[in-house]
């Protein structure tokens, strides 16, 4: 099994988790292309481009412009990232099966690098899906790395058994060639409900933590075999057979 997660837009450059040894971005010369053209923009058009305050703009303006540098350093793209999800994974505890683990069974998405191993050393950046870079694309991000990445996407489940577990939020699926990943491999799709008025509903900060979770569940327990992620439990969260759909599998968080 193979589980893609999305990056996140909080990061640090610092951990206190410390990983021997790391691997090279499959996309580096793309993220590097991509990280030369926003260092192009002043800090008042990133604010702009990437919809954030001048704050943040003036932060991300830095990061790109010491993209090639070797200061701040890389950091492994799992701890690098420290989105709710990536808290819950909560690699402080790996061993160094975890790892070599995760690094076989996990890729997360990133709209500059493309799609990662969590040992991927990664700089600090800002980008989104709707970023237009003329000199690289006619369209946005999606239309950018949805023919670059898919091929190595589909390779990487199906040397990981056949079947991929979306964890990711919906917003990653278009940077792919999606309906070629779903001919090619089976595609199981967690979703994760809190019972509220009576009915089933998705609380975003509940899926993110849960999607983490099971994450965590799986690495640790070094799962491969699909039918066993109907043993996920945590904070209330169990498989809900009679609201699951074929690959669509939901679990609720009981009163």
């Amino acid at each position: 099994m193979l589980i893609l997660i999305g990056s996140a837009k909080t990061m640090s450059a610092t951990s206190q988790v410390k990983i021997p040894g790391g691997s090279a971005p499959r996309f580096m010369k793309e993220a590097q292309e991509i990280a030369m053209n926003m260092a192009q923009y002043s800090s008042g058009e990133l604010s702009k481009i990437l919809k954030i305050n001048p704050q943040l703009a003036a932060e991300n303006y830095l990061r790109f412009q010491n993209f090639l540098s070797k200061e701040p350093p890389a950091l492994q793209a799992i701890l690098a990232y420290t989105g709710i999800v990536f808290k819950n994974i909560n690699p402080g505890d790996f061993t160094s099966g975890n790892f070599e683990f995760v690094q076989e069974h996990l890729r997360m998405g990133s709209f500059l690098y493309g799609l990662l191993r969590p040992l991927d050393m990664i700089k600090l950046y800002r980008m989104e899906h709707d970023v237009q870079l003329t000199e690289l694309t006619n369209g946005n991000m999606y239309t950018y790395w949805r023919e670059k990445q898919t091929s190595t996407f589909i390779e990487d489940i199906k040397k990981a058994g056949g079947v991929l577990v979306y964890l990711a939020s919906m917003e990653f699926q278009p940077s792919f060639e999606w309906k070629k990943v779903e001919k090619s491999v089976r595609i199981i799709t967690p979703d994760f409900k809190v019972w509220k008025n009576g009915k089933p509903q998705t609380i975003v900060i509940y899926a993110k933590m849960a999607r983490g979770q099971m994450s965590r569940f799986i690495i640790k327990n070094k799962i491969t075999n699909p039918e066993d992620l109907k043993n996920f439990s945590w904070e209330g969260f169990s498989y809900n057979e009679f609201l699951s759909n074929g690959d669509n599998w939901v679990f609720t968080q009981e009163n």
